[in-house]
């Protein structure tokens, strides 16, 4: 059963046939409640007016023998006061429902004990001679007139005659009209409705088929995709403008962001390898030469190989925890005191803290100070004498500019040195510039505190880097 309903469409078809099936039964339901009270009604109007026309001639004193009962073939009895049936329908047979079996009048003078008969004392005590009283629905029951029975309902008509003698007309008729009706609906709908919701069933299942029809072509795109693991494809995306097409939109941004993620790890692997193949292969030679000629062992080239080494090493960890989506500490961080502690033994460096002599923003101390440090060790590697930290805060901003008198960096180059392992041309050298990575990981650290980095002209021609992150709450 559960992988027959298994698909989206078996579940979507069974569900509108379900609504509809309960809407139909709901209604029909109704339509033959409202039916049935609708010919009940009539049957009783239609037993008032035959139970009125027999207590109006018996209120102009129409003798019993007299009264006309067997026109429209419908059970009449009349009743006296103390419950004697004093006059009948001629072929009536058998009678239940009007609380008078009797079906065969009684001539004579009636017997003046009460039996009981709820029309003989509250009916019609306030009646005048020759007045017919309010009718009473007396209810269902069944006649047999000319041995054919049938079920009927009863109305009784209390009536005065013009002697004095108060009476009860118990006339019915046919519920058969109410019962053929009501059978020929019921028919109608076990037939109809069957066949209705097999017809909703199956445009349900067309529509939806249909609907899902751009979703099974993403699917099986998505899965080609998977099998050739080639990220540049993209999935189809409908003219419908619907919420397929927003998914389908969604995928391909969603395959674009992985394929350029996808990308950036391989360049990132790559250069990686490449930077650390030159000191591994520098500190293996050297180790090499050592054994061989240990008095020709560069010790301190050796030592250098292996810091730098090792800072690369560091650098590459801290970009993978930033690309896994480290979250930073959330700690509140004086942007002040951390550039002083950084430009602390820097020749040339001088620190200019604003007015507000604290300046506070939250979150990692550790990795705010590698930012500051960075830019630091960037800025005195092109200046020519001097480098200006300065520390101030722009409303709900910290800003801390960078500036050198160097050279400068040339407005086409100014996003492209915040890529990883980018060197500029005056740059190139290892052993001056680095692995290019110091400016991609201070970019990185600061979008993750929510601020930016970004470089412009310094006042003395050299390079400002600006970084402006939000300010911590007090």
């Amino acid at each position: 059963m559960s992988r027959l309903f298994g698909s989206v469409r078996a579940r979507a078809t069974l569900a509108a046939t379900l609504v509809v099936a309960v809407a139909l039964v709901a209604a029909g339901t109704a339509v033959l409640l409202s039916l049935r009270s609708n010919l009940l009604g009539e049957a009783g109007t239609q037993a008032e007016r035959s139970a009125r026309d027999v207590a109006t001639s018996l209120a102009v004193g129409t003798r019993y023998p007299e009264l006309n009962l067997d026109d429209d073939e419908r059970p009449v009895q009349v009743v006296d006061e103390a419950g004697t049936l004093v006059a009948a329908t001629e072929d009536l047979d058998r009678i239940t429902g009007t609380g008078v079996d009797a079906v065969r009048p009684v001539h004579g003078t009636a017997d003046d004990t009460d039996d009981g008969n709820p029309d003989d004392d509250d009916t019609d005590a306030s009646l005048e001679a020759g007045e017919i009283g309010e009718p009473a629905t007396v209810g269902d029951g069944t006649a047999t007139i000319d041995g054919d029975t049938e079920d009927y309902r009863f109305v009784a008509v209390p009536v005065e005659t013009r002697a004095g003698d108060r009476l009860t007309v118990y006339a019915g008729a046919p519920l058969s009209a109410e019962h053929g009706a009501v059978n020929t609906a019921l028919t109608v709908m076990l037939i109809g409705f069957p066949l209705l919701l097999a017809v909703v069933a199956w445009v349900t299942w067309l529509v939806t088929r249909r609907a899902l029809r751009p979703v099974e072509g993403i699917r099986r795109e998505m899965a080609a995709i998977t099998a050739s693991e080639d990220l540049a494809r993209r999935v189809p995306v409908p003219g419908t403008y619907d919420e397929v097409a927003r998914l389908a939109s969604t995928t391909n941004e969603t395959l674009a962001a992985l394929e350029s993620s996808v990308e950036r790890q391989r360049r990132f692997v790559a250069d990686a390898s490449h930077e650390l193949r030159s000191p591994i292969a520098s500190l293996r030679t050297q180790l090499e030469v050592a054994a061989a000629h240990p008095e020709l062992l560069d010790l301190d080239g050796a030592v250098e190989d292996t810091v730098r080494l090792q800072r690369l090493a560091a650098d590459l960890l801290l970009l993978a925890r930033l690309d896994a989506g480290e979250r930073p500490a959330d700690g509140r961080v004086d942007l002040a005191a951390l550039a002083r502690e950084a430009a602390g033994g820097r020749a040339g460096v001088s620190v200019r803290v604003g007015d507000e002599g604290r300046v506070g923003v939250a979150g990692s101390r550790g990795q705010l100070g590698r930012v500051l440090a960075n830019l630091l060790d960037n800025a005195q590697r092109h200046a020519r004498s001097a480098v200006e930290v300065s520390v101030r805060r722009d409303g709900d901003v910290a800003v801390v500019a960078v500036a050198d008198d160097g050279e400068g960096v040339p407005a086409a180059d100014r996003e492209r040195i915040f890529e990883r392992f980018v060197r500029l041309d005056a740059a190139r050298s290892r052993d001056d510039g680095g692995a290019g990575l110091g400016l991609a990981i201070a970019r990185d650290v600061a979008v993750r505190h929510g601020g930016t980095l970004t470089v412009h002209d310094a006042p003395a021609g050299g390079a400002l880097f600006e970084l402006r992150l939000p300010g911590a709450r007090a």
